[in-house]
Protein backbone atom coordinates (compact mmCIF):
# COMPACT_ATOMS: atom_id res chain seq x y z
CA UNK A 1 0.00 0.00 0.00
CA UNK A 2 3.11 2.25 -0.15
CA UNK A 3 2.39 5.68 -1.69
CA UNK A 4 -1.35 5.01 -2.36
CA UNK A 5 -2.94 8.40 -2.98
CA UNK A 6 -6.38 9.03 -1.57
CA UNK A 7 -7.23 12.58 -2.69
CA UNK A 8 -5.82 16.02 -3.39
CA UNK A 9 -7.18 19.49 -2.57
CA UNK A 10 -5.99 22.98 -3.51
CA UNK A 11 -6.08 25.66 -0.84
CA UNK A 12 -6.15 29.34 -1.87
CA UNK A 13 -8.52 31.04 0.58
CA UNK A 14 -10.34 30.68 3.88
CA UNK A 15 -13.14 28.58 2.36
CA UNK A 16 -10.52 26.13 1.11
CA UNK A 17 -8.92 26.03 4.56
CA UNK A 18 -12.24 24.96 6.10
CA UNK A 19 -12.69 22.36 3.39
CA UNK A 20 -9.15 21.03 3.95
CA UNK A 21 -9.76 20.85 7.69
CA UNK A 22 -12.95 18.88 7.21
CA UNK A 23 -11.29 16.62 4.63
CA UNK A 24 -8.47 15.82 7.05
CA UNK A 25 -10.92 14.96 9.81
CA UNK A 26 -13.05 12.76 7.51
CA UNK A 27 -9.99 10.93 6.14
CA UNK A 28 -8.83 10.25 9.70
CA UNK A 29 -12.33 9.00 10.59
CA UNK A 30 -12.40 6.73 7.51
CA UNK A 31 -9.06 5.28 8.67
CA UNK A 32 -10.72 4.48 12.03
CA UNK A 33 -8.56 6.88 14.03
CA UNK A 34 -9.76 7.90 17.49
CA UNK A 35 -11.79 11.07 17.85
CA UNK A 36 -8.84 12.79 19.50
CA UNK A 37 -6.55 11.88 16.58
CA UNK A 38 -9.17 13.09 14.12
CA UNK A 39 -9.19 16.48 15.85
CA UNK A 40 -5.36 16.55 15.90
CA UNK A 41 -5.12 15.93 12.14
CA UNK A 42 -7.80 18.55 11.37
CA UNK A 43 -6.25 21.15 13.67
CA UNK A 44 -2.74 20.62 12.28
CA UNK A 45 -3.98 21.16 8.70
CA UNK A 46 -6.07 24.23 9.58
CA UNK A 47 -3.11 25.87 11.39
CA UNK A 48 -0.75 25.36 8.45
CA UNK A 49 -3.44 26.39 5.93
CA UNK A 50 -4.32 29.50 7.94
CA UNK A 51 -0.73 30.74 7.90
CA UNK A 52 0.12 29.90 4.30
CA UNK A 53 -3.14 30.44 2.42
CA UNK A 54 -4.86 33.10 4.52
CA UNK A 55 -2.05 35.15 6.10
CA UNK A 56 0.58 34.86 3.36
CA UNK A 57 -1.81 34.65 0.40
CA UNK A 58 0.05 31.73 -1.16
CA UNK A 59 -1.65 28.81 -2.88
CA UNK A 60 -1.04 25.33 -1.49
CA UNK A 61 -1.60 21.84 -2.85
CA UNK A 62 -2.49 19.21 -0.22
CA UNK A 63 -2.27 15.48 -1.03
CA UNK A 64 -3.53 12.70 1.25
CA UNK A 65 -1.97 9.25 0.78
CA UNK A 66 -1.19 6.06 2.65
CA UNK A 67 2.15 4.50 3.47
CA UNK A 68 2.35 1.23 5.41
CA UNK A 69 0.85 2.00 8.83
CA UNK A 70 0.74 5.79 8.27
CA UNK A 71 -1.44 8.58 6.94
CA UNK A 72 0.76 10.92 4.87
CA UNK A 73 -0.26 14.53 4.18
CA UNK A 74 2.02 16.37 1.74
CA UNK A 75 1.68 20.17 1.52
CA UNK A 76 3.30 21.91 -1.47
CA UNK A 77 3.58 25.72 -1.73
CA UNK A 78 5.86 28.34 -3.29
CA UNK A 79 9.42 28.17 -1.95
CA UNK A 80 9.45 31.92 -1.33
CA UNK A 81 6.74 31.49 1.30
CA UNK A 82 9.34 30.11 3.78
CA UNK A 83 6.77 28.65 6.15
CA UNK A 84 9.01 25.93 7.58
CA UNK A 85 9.65 27.49 11.00
CA UNK A 86 6.41 29.35 11.63
CA UNK A 87 4.21 28.98 14.71
CA UNK A 88 1.55 27.07 12.78
CA UNK A 89 4.04 24.59 11.34
CA UNK A 90 5.55 24.07 14.83
CA UNK A 91 2.09 23.36 16.28
CA UNK A 92 1.30 20.98 13.40
CA UNK A 93 4.53 19.10 14.11
CA UNK A 94 3.46 18.62 17.73
CA UNK A 95 0.00 17.34 16.75
CA UNK A 96 1.25 14.88 14.15
CA UNK A 97 3.80 12.11 14.73
CA UNK A 98 6.32 13.27 12.11
CA UNK A 99 6.84 16.63 10.38
CA UNK A 100 9.42 16.58 7.55
CA UNK A 101 10.53 20.13 6.69
CA UNK A 102 13.79 19.29 4.95
CA UNK A 103 12.86 20.41 1.43
CA UNK A 104 11.95 24.05 0.61
CA UNK A 105 8.32 24.51 -0.48
CA UNK A 106 7.30 21.12 0.88
CA UNK A 107 5.99 19.95 4.24
CA UNK A 108 5.17 16.28 4.90
CA UNK A 109 3.08 15.36 7.93
CA UNK A 110 2.69 11.75 9.09
CA UNK A 111 0.28 10.16 11.57
CA UNK A 112 0.38 6.51 12.67
CA UNK A 113 -2.72 4.46 11.88
CA UNK A 114 -4.53 2.37 14.47
CA UNK A 115 -4.22 -1.40 14.28
CA UNK A 116 -6.36 -2.93 11.56
CA UNK A 117 -6.51 0.23 9.44
CA UNK A 118 -4.08 -1.32 6.97
CA UNK A 119 -6.73 -3.82 5.87
CA UNK A 120 -9.10 -1.10 4.56
CA UNK A 121 -9.74 -1.00 0.79
CA UNK A 122 -8.06 1.95 -0.95
CA UNK A 123 -10.88 2.09 -3.50
CA UNK A 124 -13.53 2.30 -0.79
CA UNK A 125 -11.55 4.98 1.02
CA UNK A 126 -11.27 7.06 -2.16
CA UNK A 127 -14.97 6.70 -2.88
CA UNK A 128 -15.86 7.72 0.65
CA UNK A 129 -13.62 10.79 0.50
CA UNK A 130 -14.83 11.89 -2.97
CA UNK A 131 -18.45 11.62 -1.85
CA UNK A 132 -17.95 14.30 0.79
CA UNK A 133 -20.28 17.26 0.26
CA UNK A 134 -18.87 20.83 0.17
CA UNK A 135 -18.84 22.52 3.55
CA UNK A 136 -19.43 26.17 4.40
CA UNK A 137 -17.31 28.20 6.77
CA UNK A 138 -20.21 28.40 9.22
CA UNK A 139 -20.68 24.62 9.23
CA UNK A 140 -17.00 24.02 9.82
CA UNK A 141 -16.91 26.64 12.55
CA UNK A 142 -19.91 24.97 14.17
CA UNK A 143 -18.06 21.66 13.97
CA UNK A 144 -14.99 23.23 15.54
CA UNK A 145 -17.11 24.61 18.37
CA UNK A 146 -18.65 21.20 18.87
CA UNK A 147 -15.17 19.65 19.01
CA UNK A 148 -14.02 22.35 21.41
CA UNK A 149 -17.01 21.77 23.68
CA UNK A 150 -16.39 18.02 23.62
CA UNK A 151 -12.72 18.60 24.42
CA UNK A 152 -13.61 20.95 27.27
CA UNK A 153 -16.00 18.35 28.65
CA UNK A 154 -13.24 15.74 28.51
CA UNK A 155 -10.87 18.15 30.25
CA UNK A 156 -13.50 18.80 32.90
CA UNK A 157 -13.99 15.07 33.38
CA UNK A 158 -10.23 14.55 33.56
CA UNK A 159 -9.99 17.34 36.13
CA UNK A 160 -12.72 15.67 38.17
CA UNK A 161 -10.92 12.33 37.95
CA UNK A 162 -7.64 14.03 38.87
CA UNK A 163 -9.29 15.71 41.85
CA UNK A 164 -10.70 12.37 42.95
CA UNK A 165 -7.25 10.79 42.50
CA UNK A 166 -5.67 13.60 44.50
CA UNK A 167 -8.17 13.02 47.28
CA UNK A 168 -7.32 9.32 47.22
CA UNK A 169 -3.61 10.11 47.29
CA UNK A 170 -4.10 12.51 50.20
CA UNK A 171 -6.16 9.91 52.06
CA UNK A 172 -3.45 7.31 51.43
CA UNK A 173 -0.76 9.80 52.46
CA UNK A 174 -2.64 10.58 55.68
CA UNK A 175 -3.11 6.87 56.36
CA UNK A 176 0.57 6.15 55.72
CA UNK A 177 1.56 9.12 57.87
CA UNK A 178 -0.63 7.83 60.69
CA UNK A 179 0.82 4.33 60.34
CA UNK A 180 4.35 5.73 60.21
CA UNK A 181 3.68 7.81 63.29
CA UNK A 182 2.34 4.75 65.07
CA UNK A 183 5.39 2.75 63.93
CA UNK A 184 7.69 5.51 65.18
CA UNK A 185 5.97 5.43 68.55
CA UNK A 186 6.47 1.67 68.58
CA UNK A 187 10.14 2.07 67.70
CA UNK A 188 10.60 4.67 70.43
CA UNK A 189 8.89 2.34 72.90
CA UNK A 190 11.08 -0.53 71.70
CA UNK A 191 14.22 1.57 72.14
CA UNK A 192 13.07 2.48 75.63
CA UNK A 193 12.47 -1.19 76.41
CA UNK A 194 15.88 -2.13 74.94
CA UNK A 195 17.52 0.59 77.01
CA UNK A 196 15.78 -0.76 80.09
CA UNK A 197 16.89 -4.29 79.22
CA UNK A 198 20.46 -3.04 78.67
CA UNK A 199 20.39 -1.42 82.10
CA UNK A 200 19.12 -4.67 83.59
CA UNK A 201 21.85 -6.62 81.79
CA UNK A 202 24.51 -4.24 83.06
CA UNK A 203 23.13 -4.59 86.57
CA UNK A 204 23.07 -8.38 86.18
CA UNK A 205 26.65 -8.31 84.90
CA UNK A 206 27.73 -6.16 87.85
CA UNK A 207 25.96 -8.55 90.20
CA UNK A 208 27.68 -11.50 88.54
CA UNK A 209 31.07 -9.81 88.90
CA UNK A 210 30.37 -9.15 92.59
CA UNK A 211 29.31 -12.78 92.92
CA UNK A 212 32.56 -14.02 91.35
CA UNK A 213 34.58 -11.72 93.57
CA UNK A 214 32.78 -13.05 96.65
CA UNK A 215 32.96 -16.68 95.53
CA UNK A 216 36.69 -16.29 94.85
CA UNK A 217 37.26 -15.72 98.54
CA UNK A 218 34.43 -17.77 100.07
CA UNK A 219 35.22 -20.95 98.12
CA UNK A 220 38.97 -20.85 97.86
CA UNK A 221 39.56 -20.07 101.53
CA UNK A 222 37.85 -23.19 102.99
CA UNK A 223 39.26 -25.40 100.23
CA UNK A 224 42.79 -24.21 100.94
CA UNK A 225 42.13 -24.85 104.63
CA UNK A 226 41.00 -28.42 103.89
CA UNK A 227 44.09 -29.05 101.75
CA UNK A 228 46.34 -27.59 104.45
CA UNK A 229 44.77 -29.76 107.17
CA UNK A 230 45.14 -32.87 105.02
CA UNK A 231 48.84 -32.12 104.57
CA UNK A 232 49.21 -31.68 108.32
CA UNK A 233 47.56 -35.03 108.94
CA UNK A 234 49.59 -36.91 106.34
CA UNK A 235 52.88 -35.02 106.62
CA UNK A 236 55.81 -35.42 109.01
CA UNK A 237 54.98 -34.72 112.67
CA UNK A 238 51.36 -35.76 112.42
CA UNK A 239 49.71 -38.52 114.45
CA UNK A 240 50.12 -41.93 112.80
CA UNK A 241 47.06 -42.97 110.79
CA UNK A 242 45.80 -46.37 109.96
CA UNK A 243 45.97 -47.54 106.36
CA UNK A 244 42.25 -46.94 105.79
CA UNK A 245 42.37 -43.58 107.56
CA UNK A 246 45.34 -42.48 105.44
CA UNK A 247 43.56 -43.56 102.28
CA UNK A 248 40.40 -41.62 103.19
CA UNK A 249 42.33 -38.50 104.18
CA UNK A 250 44.26 -38.60 100.91
CA UNK A 251 40.92 -38.96 99.10
CA UNK A 252 39.64 -35.87 100.91
CA UNK A 253 42.76 -33.93 99.90
CA UNK A 254 42.54 -35.10 96.28
CA UNK A 255 38.87 -34.13 96.09
CA UNK A 256 39.58 -30.72 97.62
CA UNK A 257 42.38 -30.06 95.12
CA UNK A 258 40.11 -31.11 92.24
CA UNK A 259 37.36 -28.82 93.53
CA UNK A 260 39.84 -25.96 93.94
CA UNK A 261 40.97 -26.43 90.33
CA UNK A 262 37.35 -26.40 89.15
CA UNK A 263 36.59 -23.24 91.13
CA UNK A 264 39.68 -21.55 89.69
CA UNK A 265 38.60 -22.44 86.15
CA UNK A 266 35.09 -21.10 86.74
CA UNK A 267 36.48 -17.86 88.14
CA UNK A 268 38.89 -17.48 85.21
CA UNK A 269 36.03 -18.00 82.74
CA UNK A 270 34.09 -15.26 84.53
CA UNK A 271 37.12 -12.97 84.32
CA UNK A 272 37.53 -13.71 80.62
CA UNK A 273 33.88 -12.85 79.93
CA UNK A 274 34.28 -9.48 81.64
CA UNK A 275 37.62 -8.77 79.92
CA UNK A 276 39.61 -8.89 83.16
CA UNK A 277 41.83 -11.87 82.27
CA UNK A 278 45.12 -10.17 81.35
CA UNK A 279 48.17 -12.27 80.42
CA UNK A 280 51.38 -11.59 82.30
CA UNK A 281 54.08 -12.45 79.79
CA UNK A 282 57.51 -13.83 80.47
CA UNK A 283 60.01 -15.59 78.24
CA UNK A 284 58.85 -19.21 78.08
CA UNK A 285 61.22 -22.06 77.27
CA UNK A 286 58.87 -24.24 75.21
CA UNK A 287 61.20 -27.27 75.29
CA UNK A 288 61.29 -27.24 79.09
CA UNK A 289 57.54 -26.58 79.30
CA UNK A 290 56.66 -29.47 76.98
CA UNK A 291 58.99 -31.87 78.79
CA UNK A 292 57.56 -30.84 82.14
CA UNK A 293 54.04 -31.53 80.87
CA UNK A 294 55.11 -34.93 79.54
CA UNK A 295 56.67 -35.92 82.84
CA UNK A 296 53.79 -34.73 85.04
CA UNK A 297 51.02 -36.18 82.88
CA UNK A 298 52.66 -39.50 82.05
CA UNK A 299 51.58 -41.22 85.29
CA UNK A 300 48.03 -39.90 84.81
CA UNK A 301 47.48 -41.50 81.43
CA UNK A 302 46.14 -44.68 83.04
CA UNK A 303 47.05 -47.10 80.26
CA UNK A 304 50.34 -48.70 79.28
CA UNK A 305 49.01 -48.99 75.71
CA UNK A 306 49.16 -45.21 75.16
CA UNK A 307 52.37 -43.31 74.42
CA UNK A 308 52.70 -39.61 75.32
CA UNK A 309 55.24 -37.94 73.02
CA UNK A 310 56.63 -34.44 72.54
CA UNK A 311 58.18 -33.12 69.35
CA UNK A 312 59.86 -29.68 69.16
CA UNK A 313 62.31 -28.89 66.33
CA UNK A 314 65.73 -27.41 67.24
CA UNK A 315 67.12 -24.89 68.02
CA UNK A 316 65.82 -24.19 71.55
CA UNK A 317 62.41 -22.56 71.16
CA UNK A 318 61.48 -19.61 73.41
CA UNK A 319 58.63 -17.10 73.11
CA UNK A 320 56.98 -14.35 75.16
CA UNK A 321 53.76 -15.68 76.73
CA UNK A 322 51.92 -16.11 80.01
CA UNK A 323 53.47 -19.42 81.08
CA UNK A 324 50.72 -20.27 83.57
CA UNK A 325 47.96 -19.74 80.97
CA UNK A 326 49.83 -21.65 78.28
CA UNK A 327 50.46 -24.53 80.69
CA UNK A 328 46.76 -24.70 81.61
CA UNK A 329 45.71 -24.78 77.94
CA UNK A 330 48.13 -27.55 77.00
CA UNK A 331 47.38 -29.55 80.15
CA UNK A 332 43.64 -29.45 79.33
CA UNK A 333 44.25 -30.55 75.76
CA UNK A 334 46.59 -33.38 76.77
CA UNK A 335 44.30 -34.52 79.57
CA UNK A 336 41.35 -34.74 77.15
CA UNK A 337 43.39 -36.72 74.64
CA UNK A 338 44.68 -39.13 77.30
CA UNK A 339 41.19 -39.66 78.76
CA UNK A 340 39.63 -40.63 75.42
CA UNK A 341 42.54 -42.62 73.94
CA UNK A 342 42.67 -46.31 74.87
CA UNK A 343 45.64 -47.24 72.70
CA UNK A 344 48.06 -45.58 70.30
CA UNK A 345 49.70 -42.19 70.81
CA UNK A 346 49.08 -38.71 72.13
CA UNK A 347 51.52 -36.26 70.52
CA UNK A 348 52.31 -32.65 71.46
CA UNK A 349 54.09 -30.89 68.58
CA UNK A 350 55.33 -27.28 68.54
CA UNK A 351 56.24 -25.37 65.36
CA UNK A 352 56.63 -21.84 64.00
CA UNK A 353 54.34 -20.59 61.20
CA UNK A 354 56.60 -17.89 59.75
CA UNK A 355 54.02 -16.61 57.24
CA UNK A 356 51.38 -16.05 59.92
CA UNK A 357 53.88 -14.98 62.64
CA UNK A 358 52.40 -17.57 65.00
CA UNK A 359 53.60 -20.34 67.28
CA UNK A 360 51.55 -23.48 66.60
CA UNK A 361 50.86 -26.09 69.30
CA UNK A 362 49.27 -29.27 67.94
CA UNK A 363 47.91 -32.05 70.15
CA UNK A 364 47.05 -35.17 68.14
CA UNK A 365 45.61 -38.41 69.49
CA UNK A 366 44.37 -41.77 68.18
CA UNK A 367 41.31 -41.80 70.42
CA UNK A 368 37.55 -42.18 69.84
CA UNK A 369 37.19 -38.86 67.99
CA UNK A 370 34.33 -36.35 68.01
CA UNK A 371 31.36 -36.34 65.56
CA UNK A 372 31.32 -33.29 63.28
CA UNK A 373 28.08 -31.91 64.74
CA UNK A 374 29.71 -31.67 68.19
CA UNK A 375 33.03 -30.04 67.22
CA UNK A 376 31.91 -26.51 68.13
CA UNK A 377 29.51 -27.45 70.90
CA UNK A 378 32.33 -28.94 72.99
CA UNK A 379 33.50 -25.33 73.49
CA UNK A 380 30.24 -24.52 75.33
CA UNK A 381 30.45 -24.51 79.12
CA UNK A 382 29.38 -27.83 80.71
CA UNK A 383 28.63 -29.50 77.35
CA UNK A 384 29.75 -33.09 76.92
CA UNK A 385 29.51 -35.28 73.84
CA UNK A 386 26.79 -37.88 74.49
CA UNK A 387 27.93 -41.50 74.40
CA UNK A 388 29.03 -44.46 76.49
CA UNK A 389 32.52 -43.02 77.02
CA UNK A 390 31.05 -40.18 79.09
CA UNK A 391 29.90 -42.69 81.72
CA UNK A 392 33.40 -44.18 81.88
CA UNK A 393 35.33 -40.89 81.87
CA UNK A 394 34.19 -38.28 84.36
CA UNK A 395 34.42 -34.59 83.56
CA UNK A 396 32.73 -31.22 84.02
CA UNK A 397 32.65 -29.99 80.42
CA UNK A 398 34.76 -26.95 81.32
CA UNK A 399 38.19 -27.99 80.02
CA UNK A 400 37.88 -26.99 76.37
CA UNK A 401 35.79 -23.82 76.96
CA UNK A 402 38.34 -22.76 79.57
CA UNK A 403 41.24 -23.48 77.20
CA UNK A 404 39.66 -21.45 74.39
CA UNK A 405 38.99 -18.50 76.73
CA UNK A 406 42.64 -18.51 77.79
CA UNK A 407 43.80 -18.76 74.15
CA UNK A 408 41.66 -15.75 73.17
CA UNK A 409 42.92 -13.77 76.16
CA UNK A 410 46.47 -14.41 74.87
CA UNK A 411 45.49 -13.16 71.41
CA UNK A 412 45.35 -16.63 69.86
CA UNK A 413 42.89 -19.25 68.61
CA UNK A 414 42.01 -22.83 69.51
CA UNK A 415 40.35 -25.15 66.97
CA UNK A 416 39.51 -28.83 66.70
CA UNK A 417 39.36 -31.30 63.82
CA UNK A 418 38.28 -34.87 64.33
CA UNK A 419 37.01 -38.07 62.76
CA UNK A 420 35.04 -40.54 64.87
CA UNK A 421 37.14 -43.62 65.54
CA UNK A 422 40.30 -42.07 64.06
CA UNK A 423 41.28 -39.49 66.68
CA UNK A 424 41.23 -35.74 67.26
CA UNK A 425 43.63 -32.89 66.50
CA UNK A 426 43.62 -29.70 68.59
CA UNK A 427 45.51 -26.69 67.19
CA UNK A 428 46.48 -23.74 69.40
CA UNK A 429 47.87 -20.71 67.58
CA UNK A 430 49.48 -17.87 69.51
CA UNK A 431 51.10 -14.68 68.18
CA UNK A 432 54.83 -15.15 67.85
CA UNK A 433 57.42 -12.92 66.26
CA UNK A 434 61.18 -13.62 66.27
CA UNK A 435 63.28 -11.31 68.38
CA UNK A 436 64.30 -8.97 65.53
CA UNK A 437 61.85 -6.32 66.78
CA UNK A 438 63.46 -3.99 69.32
CA UNK A 439 62.15 -4.24 72.86
CA UNK A 440 60.76 -0.83 73.81
CA UNK A 441 60.91 0.66 77.24
CA UNK A 442 57.59 2.57 77.13
CA UNK A 443 54.74 2.60 74.60
CA UNK A 444 51.63 4.79 74.63
CA UNK A 445 48.33 3.52 73.11
CA UNK A 446 45.89 6.41 72.50
CA UNK A 447 42.42 5.25 71.39
CA UNK A 448 38.88 5.82 72.65
CA UNK A 449 37.98 2.12 72.20
CA UNK A 450 38.93 0.23 75.36
CA UNK A 451 38.58 -3.18 73.71
CA UNK A 452 40.85 -2.16 70.85
CA UNK A 453 43.47 -0.89 73.32
CA UNK A 454 43.35 -4.26 75.10
CA UNK A 455 43.87 -6.08 71.79
CA UNK A 456 46.87 -3.91 70.86
CA UNK A 457 48.30 -4.39 74.35
CA UNK A 458 48.22 -8.15 73.81
CA UNK A 459 49.90 -7.75 70.43
CA UNK A 460 52.75 -5.87 72.12
CA UNK A 461 53.39 -8.71 74.55
CA UNK A 462 57.14 -9.23 74.88
CA UNK A 463 58.04 -6.06 72.97
CA UNK A 464 57.24 -3.34 75.51
CA UNK A 465 58.36 -3.18 79.11
CA UNK A 466 55.71 -0.64 80.07
CA UNK A 467 52.46 0.30 78.26
CA UNK A 468 50.50 3.49 78.95
CA UNK A 469 46.92 3.96 77.72
CA UNK A 470 44.91 7.08 76.94
CA UNK A 471 41.21 7.29 75.94
CA UNK A 472 41.54 10.66 74.13
CA UNK A 473 44.03 13.20 72.78
CA UNK A 474 44.21 15.33 75.91
CA UNK A 475 44.98 12.31 78.10
CA UNK A 476 47.58 11.14 75.55
CA UNK A 477 49.42 14.46 75.69
CA UNK A 478 49.30 14.47 79.48
CA UNK A 479 50.74 10.94 79.63
CA UNK A 480 53.50 11.75 77.14
CA UNK A 481 54.39 14.94 78.95
CA UNK A 482 54.67 13.08 82.25
CA UNK A 483 56.77 10.25 80.75
CA UNK A 484 57.81 10.58 77.07
CA UNK A 485 57.38 7.16 75.41
CA UNK A 486 59.71 5.39 73.01
CA UNK A 487 56.74 4.94 70.63
CA UNK A 488 53.16 6.23 70.40
CA UNK A 489 50.25 4.39 68.75
CA UNK A 490 47.66 7.01 67.90
CA UNK A 491 44.04 6.91 66.67
CA UNK A 492 43.02 9.86 64.47
CA UNK A 493 39.29 9.84 65.33
CA UNK A 494 39.16 10.52 69.08
CA UNK A 495 36.71 12.71 71.02
CA UNK A 496 37.84 16.18 71.99
CA UNK A 497 41.42 16.56 70.84
CA UNK A 498 41.77 14.31 67.78
CA UNK A 499 44.88 12.53 66.51
CA UNK A 500 45.84 15.19 63.98
CA UNK A 501 45.82 17.85 66.73
CA UNK A 502 47.94 15.59 68.95
CA UNK A 503 50.51 15.22 66.16
CA UNK A 504 50.63 19.01 65.79
CA UNK A 505 51.09 19.53 69.56
CA UNK A 506 53.87 16.93 69.59
CA UNK A 507 55.63 18.70 66.71
CA UNK A 508 55.53 21.94 68.72
CA UNK A 509 56.90 20.29 71.88
CA UNK A 510 60.68 19.95 71.99
CA UNK A 511 60.48 16.85 74.22
CA UNK A 512 57.91 15.02 72.04
CA UNK A 513 58.72 15.99 68.46
CA UNK A 514 61.15 13.07 68.02
CA UNK A 515 58.81 10.39 69.45
CA UNK A 516 57.94 7.96 66.59
CA UNK A 517 54.17 7.78 65.97
CA UNK A 518 52.21 4.99 64.29
CA UNK A 519 48.69 6.06 63.33
CA UNK A 520 46.08 3.26 63.68
CA UNK A 521 42.69 4.39 62.43
CA UNK A 522 39.55 3.36 60.56
CA UNK A 523 40.06 6.15 58.00
CA UNK A 524 43.28 5.16 56.24
CA UNK A 525 44.36 8.00 53.95
CA UNK A 526 46.37 7.62 50.76
CA UNK A 527 49.12 9.76 52.29
CA UNK A 528 50.56 9.60 55.79
CA UNK A 529 49.49 12.36 58.16
CA UNK A 530 52.35 14.77 58.71
CA UNK A 531 54.52 13.55 61.57
CA UNK A 532 53.46 9.86 61.39
CA UNK A 533 56.07 7.17 60.83
CA UNK A 534 53.45 4.67 59.56
CA UNK A 535 49.69 4.34 59.11
CA UNK A 536 47.73 1.13 59.79
CA UNK A 537 44.03 0.35 59.38
CA UNK A 538 42.06 -0.93 62.36
CA UNK A 539 40.09 -3.38 60.27
CA UNK A 540 41.95 -6.70 60.08
CA UNK A 541 44.94 -5.48 62.08
CA UNK A 542 47.29 -8.37 62.82
CA UNK A 543 50.26 -8.67 65.14
CA UNK A 544 52.74 -9.13 62.29
CA UNK A 545 51.45 -5.93 60.62
CA UNK A 546 51.88 -3.98 63.86
CA UNK A 547 55.39 -5.31 64.50
CA UNK A 548 56.38 -4.55 60.91
CA UNK A 549 55.23 -0.96 61.40
CA UNK A 550 57.25 -0.80 64.66
CA UNK A 551 60.36 -1.94 62.80
CA UNK A 552 59.76 0.82 60.23
CA UNK A 553 59.09 3.47 62.87
CA UNK A 554 62.09 2.61 65.02
CA UNK A 555 64.52 1.91 62.20
CA UNK A 556 63.55 4.17 59.30
CA UNK A 557 62.33 7.28 61.02
CA UNK A 558 59.32 9.23 59.76
CA UNK A 559 57.73 8.25 56.45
Amino acid sequence: MSGDRLTTIRVDNDQDVYAMRRLGREVAAALEMSEQDQIRVATALSEVGREIAMERGAGMLVTFSLDPGELVVELSFPEATAAHDTEGVTLAARLMDVADRARPGRLVLRKRLPRGAGTLSIARLRAKVEALAPVSAMDELRQQNHELAATLEEVRQLNAELEETNQGVMALYNQLSAELEETNRGVVALYAELDEKSTQLRQASDAKNRFWATVSHELRTPLNSIIGLVRLLTGPGGEPLGAEQARQVELIGSSAETLLTLVSELLDIGKAESGRLDPQDTTVDLVALAERLRMTMWPAKGSEQVTLSVRIPPPPFTMPADEAMLTKILRNLLANSLKFTQEGEVLLEVSHDVAASEAVFTVTDTGIGIPAEHLERVFEEFYQVPGPEQTRVKGTGLGLPYARRLAEAMGGTLTLTSEPGAGTTAVLRLPYEPDDVPVLGRVLIADDDENFRAGVRRMLTGFAEHIDEAPDGAAALAAMTAAPPDLALLDLLMPGLDGAAVLQRMADDERLRDVPVIVITLAVANRHPEGAAAVLGKQGLRRDMLLGAIRQAMGGGHA
